[in-house]
C-alpha cells in the first residue's frame, strides 16, 4: 500500500513572519534561530532547520475535531518555508531520523490504533496501520517531545 505524507501549508503562518518579536510574544509565539542541526524540525518542509535559519515556535491545533482527542502542542515552522512537503511513499528527513508515535484515526476523528517506531523502520508500520479499513488517516508525532510532525494518508 502506498502512502502520502504532507507537511503543513505555509500560508496560515506567513502573516506571522512579518511580525516583530514583541508582537509575536503577545500571541505566545517565539522566534528562534537554529543553532544546531538536527534540532529544529520544521512542520512545513519536514526537514531540520540549518544553523542560522529563523523559525517560529508556536502552539498549533493538530487535531481540531470536537472529540476527546482534540489536541494542540508546540511546533516549529521555518520562516523561509514556501512549499509544504507532499510526497508519496517517501519519508522526509525530519521524520526519518527520529522516534515516532503514529496515531491512527477513523472518519469521526477517534483513535483506532497507535504504535511507536523509529523513522528508519516506519514504512511497514504505516502500511500496517493503513490496512485497517476503519483508519482514515494517521498523524505522526515526534515521540519524545510529543509534538505533531505530519499527516499521513493512503495515496
Amino acid at each position: 500500500m502506498t502512502f502520502r505524507i504532507r507537511g503543513l501549508a505555509p500560508q496560515p503562518f506567513q502573516p506571522l513572519f512579518a511580525l516583530t518579536d514583541e508582537a509575536l510574544a503577545e500571541q505566545g509565539i517565539r522566534r528562534c534561530i537554529a543553532d544546531v542541526s538536527p534540532g529544529y524540525p520544521d512542520r512545513i518542509e519536514l526537514r531540520d532547520a540549518e544553523p542560522g535559519e529563523s523559525l517560529l515556535l508556536l502552539n498549533y491545533t493538530h487535531q481540531p475535531a470536537d472529540t476527546p482527542y482534540r489536541a494542540s502542542h508546540a511546533i516549529f515552522v521555518l520562516e523561509s518555508a514556501t512549499q509544504a512537503f507532499d510526497q508519496e511513499g517517501e519519508i522526509p528527513p525530519a521524520l526519518r531520523r527520529r522516534l515516532l508515535s503514529l496515531r491512527a484515526f477513523d472518519a469521526t476523528h477517534l483513535l483506532v490504533d497507535a504504535d511507536v517506531v523509529h523513522g528508519r523502520a516506519v514504512e511497514p508500520v504505516i502500511e500496517r496501520l493503513l490496512e485497517n479499513p476503519r483508519v482514515q488517516y494517521l498523524q505522526a508525532h515526534y515521540a519524545k517531545p510529543g509534538c505533531y510532525a505530519a499527516r499521513i494518508d493512503r495515496a
